[in-house]
């Protein structure tokens, strides 16, 4: 019986060797690699600073008519520099493609004269602030840079000014009131992530954008504080609180750079082998 058992053993040993040695070699496979799909869909804040432009069309009109009073043209115009600060919601689309809408303000001092034709008043004028609500279009370059588009609607807060005329006996102030102007923008930019830059920040980007802005004209009364005053001008003579209006029609052009933090970055998480 022992030797039954032996050569029984025997045979399923070499019958296990030779089905074996027909199956084939063991194919081994990598693990999978976690990768992170960036997302440009969410919310984002931002802030920033940069500097600009403004430049006006200006002629004197009668205040009580509006109608062209000297009617020759003048381009006057200021510069300065701003800080700005906004938020927006972006959705990505097609791979490639991002839109959004966003809203922002920009606070600072753009500063520049101002002049009425006759006779002949001078004084400073200065863009306080401005906001902005619009659209962009922007285009992925790379995953993580975005090149757009963007337009809306805008507003603008203006200083008033204290005018003098040059080269008075009387040194009586004329003044033109504070005022605020509608209009609409359209600019562009780049937004990336600063990965780019060799510094590890998720969420973090930086954008660089101008914007051109075109604001509605305004008439500006300027005239003696508290009644009439008469004003010596040497060789013109004596004008007995001589008000009149300059109307005034800005536009506005602005670079800046800026800080953005996007909540949702980092996007679904893809399994490649």
């Amino acid at each position: 019986m022992k030797k039954l058992v032996l050569a029984l053993t025997a045979v399923a040993a070499l019958t296990g060797s030779a089905l074996a040695a027909d199956l084939p070699a063991r194919t081994y496979t990598k693990a999978p690699v976690i990768v992170e799909t960036p997302s440009w869909t969410g919310f984002y804040l931002f802030g920033g600073g940069g500097g600009g432009l403004w430049s006006a069309d200006t002629y004197t009109v009668n205040p009580t008519t509006g109608n062209c009073v000297l009617c020759a043209h003048q381009n006057q115009g200021g510069s300065g520099y701003f800080g700005t600060v906004g938020a927006g919601y972006d959705w990505q689309f097609n791979s490639k493609w991002v839109t959004g809408f966003f809203g922002d303000g920009q606070f600072g001092s753009l500063k520049g004269t101002i002049q009425d034709q006759g006779p002949f008043f001078v004084g400073n004028e200065k863009l306080r602030d401005t906001w902005a609500v619009g659209a962009r279009l922007g285009y992925l370059v790379a995953p993580n840079v975005l090149s757009y588009v963007n337009a809306g609607y805008t507003g603008s807060n203006w200083s008033g000014t204290t005018m003098m005329l040059a080269q008075t006996v009387n040194t009586t102030p004329f003044v033109t009131p504070s005022f605020s102007s509608n209009g609409w923008f359209i600019g562009g930019g780049v937004e990336n992530n600063l990965d780019i830059f060799g510094i590890s920040a998720p969420g973090w980007f930086m954008k660089t954008e101008y914007r051109m802005a075109y604001f509605g004209g305004t008439n500006l009364t300027d005239s003696v504080p508290g009644g009439a005053a008469v004003v010596i001008v040497p060789g013109l003579g004596g004008f007995a609180n001589p008000q009149s209006s300059i109307h005034f029609k800005p536009d506005v052009e602005t670079i800046s750079t800026s800080l953005v933090y996007r909540f949702n970055w980092g996007g679904p998480v893809v399994a490649k082998y």
